[in-house]
C-alpha cells in the first residue's frame, strides 16, 4: 500500500474523512514554506498538496493564482519543488504527498526525468488538471508505472456516462471538485455534495475527496459528513496572505496562521465523526 492508501485506510478505522491540505511551494519563500509544510501534520492535516507554480493556472482562483505568482517571483522552479518535498522528507517520513499543477512545467523538464525525481524525492501522487483521460500516456501511465497515484478530478458535470473513463487509472483517491468554477470560488451545495459522493462511490471503491469552497471548520465539517476526504487550499493560502509585510515577506507568524486554521479544519473535521456515531 502506498502512503496515501495506508493514510485513508487509518483515517476510515477511525471513523472520520481526512483533512486534505493544499499550500504552494515557495510562498511565501522557500524557508518559510518549507516550516509550513512541516507545521501542517502537527496541527492535524493528513495530507498535503504541494502545489507546482505556473504561470497560466487555468483552474485557479485569485487566491492561489496570487500564491503562485509569489512564488515564481521568489525564484521557485520545478526543480526547487522536488527539493522543498524532499526537504520535508528528511523530517516527516509518513505524511503523503501529492504534486498538484499543470502539464507544461513537467513536459519542459521531461516526463520521465520529473517522475524519477519526485519518487526520489518522496512524493507519492500527482493531480495535473489539464490533462483528460484521453491524454493517459502522456503522463498517467508513466506516473503509475513510476509507482505515483495519479489522481483525477471528478466535477459537477462529470456524468455517468464520462465518470468510467475519469476512473480508469485514478488510484489513491478521487478528487471531487465541489462547484464549476475556479478554485476558492463560492460554497458548496452540501446537499448535492454528499449525492455526487454517493453516486461516485458506487462506481469505484476509491476513496473520494471533495474540495473547492471549503474556507472554514463548518464546511469542513459538513464535507466530511459524507466524504471519505475534506481538501483546503484557498482558504490557507488567505491565512498566509494576510501575514505579508508590504514587501510580499513572511515569518513566524505566517507558518502559526496557517497552522491555527489547520487546526480548526481538522476540529471540523473530527467534529464530524462524533456526530456520527451518536445515537
Amino acid at each position: 500500500m502506498s502512503r496515501i492508501d495506508q493514510r485513508f485506510a487509518a483515517v476510515k478505522a477511525q471513523g472520520r474523512a481526512a483533512l486534505v491540505t493544499f499550500v504552494m511551494a515557495g510562498d511565501p519563500d522557500a524557508t518559510t514554506s518549507l516550516e509550513i509544510l512541516k507545521a501542517l501534520p502537527r496541527a492535524g492535516a493528513d495530507v498535503i498538496e504541494v502545489g507546482m507554480p505556473f504561470s497560466d493556472p487555468m483552474a485557479d482562483g485569485p487566491s492561489i493564482q496570487a500564491a503562485g505568482l509569489r512564488a515564481l517571483h521568489g525564484g521557485m522552479t520545478l526543480h526547487g519543488v522536488l527539493k522543498l518535498v524532499a526537504d520535508f522528507r528528511r523530517h516527516d517520513a509518513e505524511t503523503p504527498i501529492i504534486l498538484m499543477g499543470y502539464y507544461n512545467p513537467i513536459y519542459v523538464y521531461g516526463v520521465a526525468q520529473f517522475l524519477s525525481d519526485a519518487k526520489a524525492a518522496g512524493a507519492d501522487g500527482m493531480i495535473v488538471v489539464d490533462l483528460p483521460p484521453e491524454e493517459d500516456e502522456e503522463l498517467c501511465l508513466p506516473a503509475l508505472k513510476a509507482g505515483l497515484s495519479f489522481i483525477r478530478l471528478a466535477t459537477p458535470t462529470t456524468d455517468d456516462a464520462r465518470l468510467p473513463a475519469v476512473l480508469a487509472n485514478t488510484s489513491g483517491f478521487v478528487y471531487y471538485v465541489s462547484i464549476t468554477g475556479i478554485t476558492g470560488a463560492g460554497r458548496p451545495d452540501y446537499s448535492r455534495v454528499s449525492s455526487a459522493v454517493g453516486r461516485i462511490k458506487s462506481h469505484t471503491d476509491l476513496p473520494v475527496a471533495v474540495g473547492f469552497g471549503v474556507k472554514d471548520a463548518a464546511a469542513a465539517r459538513e464535507i466530511a459528513s459524507s466524504a471519505d476526504g475534506v481538501v483546503v487550499g484557498s482558504a490557507l493560502i488567505d491565512a498566509l496572505a494576510k501575514t505579508l509585510d508590504a514587501d510580499g515577506r513572511g515569518g513566524p507568524a505566517t507558518v502559526a496562521a496557517v497552522a491555527k486554521l489547520a487546526g480548526e479544519l481538522a476540529r471540523g473535521v473530527a467534529s464530524a465523526a462524533k456526530e456520527s456515531v451518536v445515537p
